[in-house]
This record gives structure tokens, sequence and C-alpha cells, in this order.
């Protein structure tokens, strides 16, 4: 069954199809139009990224080889490395995997290519077997919306696009009871922009499973209940700004569902989601709060930010379109890890919300039995 999302998760506005200063290209001698692509594989569109300004951020190719020597080497070794050194691995993360061994690191961070090794032949034949259809049918229409203006996924009908459908379609059939999500797209757009179909598929698998369980079930209680840990841990880095949002009655679940659920594919600059897809891989959920509080910290704390916002739809607004050039990936990195709160304080915030959780379900349910009789 194909599961509805809240907030229109993948309305025209955020798929990226925003020509806007996006470089589309420019006429050649004989006037046809040759697309300037960036470094990610962008065309256009509000990911795409300007060469002119990133060579701040890009590092020195001695620096580079280094790194890639090192995570080398690591790979060689791996389960030492994670089970005797994994701070190390961490900090190395944490500064930004090299492109060239990402795709290698990604499977080897969320142990997808020790699930696929000893699962071969598995994904071919999910892809054998028919299928939902109502789940195939959502999975096409959702298709052309994956990063339009990235040169893997512009063409219809495509490689990159039958890949896509080739992923999702594995993954209804694997996950029969979860089928299809819309925020299941994305996600697997990003591991095909790294790996071949099969690497993605269980990618996509261990993400869903190990990473974000309950994200993508009928009802998202999941996210919900994350969004109110994430409420809970804002009262504690930004109190300000946590009374502003109470006070207007944004809710978190109103901002914060596409973030969690993309892991922020569709929302920050293409770098700066590299960057935490590297974080969070290697240390999961709470990667993506740190995230989270950072956005909403920069966006609406400081100077007139919050004076700004003197309406619900003004602050949701702004915390719903975060500037593409509001942050660079260094800094949202180093921003997250400053903050004053640690796994043991995510920890204490999501038991108090699943306690509370229990009490409202048990009123509720006292209060049902009321009214019957």
């Amino acid at each position: 069954m194909a599961n509805a999302n809240p907030g229109e998760l993948m309305d025209s506005a955020s798929d990226g199809s925003d020509d806007e200063g996006s470089g589309l290209g420019k006429s050649s001698a004989n006037g046809s139009v040759v697309a300037n692509v960036d470094r990610y594989g962008f065309m256009g569109g509000k990911q795409y990224t300007n060469p002119d300004n990133e060579d701040v951020h890009r590092l020195p190719p001695e620096i580079l080889r280094k790194r890639e020597i090192k995570w080398l080497d690591m790979f060689e070794n791996w389960e030492k490395w994670m089970s005797k050194r994994f701070k190390k691995v961490k900090d190395r993360c944490r500064k930004g995997i090299p492109a060239s061994v990402r795709p290698r690191a990604w499977q080897f961070l969320c142990g997808s290519k020790f699930v696929m090794d000893h699962n071969k032949g598995r994904f071919e034949k999910y892809l054998q077997l028919p299928g939902d259809p109502k789940s195939l049918d959502e999975i096409t229409k959702d298709l052309h919306r994956q990063f339009p203006l990235h040169e893997m996924f512009s063409k219809q009908g495509g490689y990159g696009q039958e890949d896509l459908f080739l992923v999702l379609k594995a993954y209804t059939v694997y996950n029969p009871a979860e089928g299809y999500c819309q925020a299941h797209a994305p996600i697997a757009a990003v591991l095909l922009m790294h790996m071949p179909a099969e690497q993605a598929f269980w990618c996509l698998v261990a993400i869903c499973e190990k990473y974000l369980p309950g994200y993508y079930s009928p009802g998202l209680e999941a996210i919900q209940l994350d969004g109110d840990v994430l409420f809970g841990l804002l009262k504690k880095t930004s109190p300000a700004v946590y009374k502003h949002l109470k006070k207007q009655r944004v809710e978190p679940i109103m901002y914060m569902t596409e973030w969690f659920m993309c892991v922020f594919t569709r929302n920050l600059p293409w770098a700066c989601v590299l960057r935490i897809w590297d974080m969070f891989l290697c240390e999961g959920v709470k990667v993506m709060f740190r995230i989270a509080l950072v956005l909403i910290k920069m966006t609406l704390s400081g100077g007139d930010k919050l004076a700004e916002c003197t309406s619900f739809y003004e602050t949701l607004e702004k915390l719903r379109n975060i500037p593409m050039d509001a942050f660079d990936e260094e800094t949202l990195a180093r921003e997250s890890l400053k903050l004053n709160i640690n796994e043991r304080d995510m920890e204490k915030e999501h038991q108090r919300q699943i306690v509370k959780r229990r009490k409202e379900k048990e009123k509720g349910s006292r209060s049902n039995k009321k009214n019957k009789t």
C-alpha cells in the first residue's frame, strides 16, 4: 500500500525544478544549449552548486589523497576499526568522506555490503516478482519528481529513472507491509547517484530498517514522536525560539517531516546533504536531530529574525523555505557538534515523550469508555 505523507512531501515547490539562478546552460556557436553541470551532476535548480562559490571549501589535493588512503586502509580491516577505533571512524566521517570512496564507505557504514554479500541473487528475484500494482503505479508517477535537474534523472525513461523504478519496486516486494512511501524515492535517488541499483537497494533497506524504523509505516507514528522529541530538545538548546514556536502553535510535524523522512535531501545545498549523510550513516538518527536544531536556531534566532515572524504563517514559511545560501557544510557540521546536548539528553527526551504519549492514550481510552457507558 502506498503511504501518504503529511505536508505534501513531493510538492513541486520542493522538487528542485526552480530555474531561478540555475545556470541551466549557455548558447553555443550553433545556437544549441550546452548544459552547465556541476561536480555533483546538477544542471540547475536550487541544488546547483556554482563552481565559483566552492573553491574556498575544496581541500588541497595532497590532503584529499591522504584521507583517501586512510579510508582504503579502514576498508581492509573494517570490523577492527568499528569495534576498536570507532571514535576515529566517526571523526573521519564528520570531516567529510572523500568523494572517490564515499559509495563504498556508505555501504560499509550502514552494513549493506555485508547483507548484500550474504543475499546474492535476492535483488534479481524481487524484480522478477510482479509486485503490487498500486505501489508500482505510485512509483511510476513519482519518478519524474526526483531531482529532475540532475543529469542522471533528467530524461524521462532514462537509465536513472529506470534504475530508480527497479530499486523502489524491489523494496515494495521485499517489505510489502510497508509498501511504497513517497519519501523512499529521494533517498533511493541519492544512493543511485553513488552506486549501482543492487547496492542502492540494500542501502535503502538498511536506512529504512536500522536508521529510520517506523518512519514509513502507515500512520507515521515514529516521525511524529521524533517531532515531539525535537521540540523538547529545542527547549534546551534555543529557549527563546522554543517559546516563539509554542506561542504561535507551530508544531514540529509541520516543518520537520520532510527534513527527517528524506534525510534533508530536498532542503539544503548538495555539499551539506552529502556531509550530513556521511555523519548520519556513521552515527545514526541523532545527527538529524542536531542538524534540525541548528537549522531552526540559525533560521529564527539572533538579530530581528523572531521579530520579523509576527504570525504563524511567517514563521512556518521561514522554516519550510530555508535559503540555500544560508549554510555551508563546514558551518553546519561545526555548529551541530557545538550544541549543548548529548546522546543521553536525546534518549532522556525520547523516553519522556513515550511516557507522555502513553498517558495521553490511556486518558483517551478511559474517556471513550466513560462516554460509552
